[in-house]
Parts: C-alpha cells; structure tokens; sequence
C-alpha cells in the first residue's frame, strides 16, 4: 500500500511539473494574465490566452508602427528571452531602444516577419540591417564593417515554426549582440558604431502596419548580466 501512495504521489508531481525549467538568474516581466508593467496604444493590447496580444483587420487596420512599452527600466547588458507568434507580415522586439511620441520607438529590434526575409536579423531604423541572418559582423567607431558567415540563411529558417510558438532569445553584452530563435544562433554582430549603436534603452513589442495580422508573446523573461 505505501509503495502504490508513493508512486501515485511521484505521478501526480511529474504531470504538474512546468513545461520549461527553471532558469537561474530570469526574471518574468509579464504576468499571463494583465498588462501590468506595460504600456501601449489604448485598444490595440490586450491578453488572450495567456500571451500578450495586438491584432489588426480590414476593418480595423494599423496604418503606422506603434509599439508596447516595458516599463521595468532601461537595462544595458542583458539576455532577454520570450516566446512569440505571430500570423501574417512583420512585428519585432525592441531593445536598446528610446520611446518616441505616439508609442512609436528607436533602436534595435530583433526582426519577425511572416516571409522569413527578416526573421532572426537585427534591424534598426536608422541603418536597417545591423546584420542579417546567416552572418557575424563587426561594425567600427566609424561605421565600416566587416562579416563573416555562420550558416547558410535558407537553412536556419529551418529552425523556425511559421505561425506556430518559437522561443527568441537576444543577448546584449556590451558591445556583443547575438539573436537565437529556438536555440539556433541566427545572427551576432560587435557593434561600435560611434552614431548609431546604443548601450541601454527601452524594450518594447511591435505592431506593424500593413496587412492584417495577429501577434502574440508570451514567457517573457530577463535576466540581467553584470560585466
């Protein structure tokens, strides 16, 4: 009898265990269930089945890009770790990045889009392809730059599930920026760009304008790095 209690508790412990395992150092900055500690367009953000959500339509289309603020701080060196989905044309991660009226924002963005052109590069609106999937690059004081490649980009699509969950990771030590999406490196830049590249800054979700779309994030965690 108390070896079938165990067994019967042991049971019970593994079908409620977490999906994911517990990451040292992460911390969630979204609740599943509100949008407390974001701040957005009114009626444009809401939660639908525990991720953060932003949906547009015909009948109610996103005619300029607008963006859901973090307001937990500016962090400067940091992994940031979400999962996203999204159906239909672009959206993005924002990080580093300055808020700008009208929930509008600049900086880097860790790039999605339905296509797979953009998916896993870094963009920025001021240079638009820090570095594109498939390359490493290092960018100097002045701008010039050198790459190199580390995958073929066709390939590395293979490890993205188009309108399904898939995990993003961005890491941003210093200089070093690298992006991951299911655990597959996808691009990695040294960017020293005296005018453009930023240290610290805002983190921030997309909606894009243009065809209707639906996006969503959810299990979004940060953990801070201290150099």
């Amino acid at each position: 009898m108390y070896i079938l209690l165990m067994m019967a508790l042991l049971f019970q412990n593994f079908i409620s265990a977490p999906d994911t395992p517990k990451e040292g150092g992460f911390v969630s900055i979204f609740d599943g269930k509100t949008l407390k500690g974001w701040e957005g367009l009114e009626g444009w953000w809401w939660v639908e089945d525990g991720a953060i959500t932003s949906k547009s339509t015909t009948q109610k289309p996103c005619e300029k890009a607008h963006y859901l603020y973090w307001m937990g701080g500016q962090p400067e060196d940091f992994i940031l770790k979400l999962e996203f989905r999204l159906e239909n044309n672009n959206s993005g991660i924002q990080f580093r990045s300055e808020k700008r009226p009208d929930y509008d924002i600049w900086g880097y963005q860790a790039d999605i889009d339905e296509s797979g052109e953009w998916t896993g590069c870094l963009f920025q609106h001021d240079r638009w392809a820090v570095v594109k999937r498939g390359y490493k690059a290092w960018i100097d004081k002045d701008g010039t730059r050198k790459e190199e490649p580390i995958g073929d980009p066709k390939e590395l699509l293979s490890a993205v599930k188009f309108k399904d969950w898939n995990e993003y990771e961005i890491r941003a030590i210093g200089n070093h920026i690298e992006l991951f999406i299911n655990g597959t490196k996808m691009c990695e830049v040294f960017d020293d760009d005296k005018q453009y590249s930023r240290r610290k800054g805002y983190i921030a979700l997309q909606m894009h304008p243009g065809p209707s779309m639906k996006v969503q994030f959810r299990n979004i965690r940060i953990k801070i790095v201290k150099e």
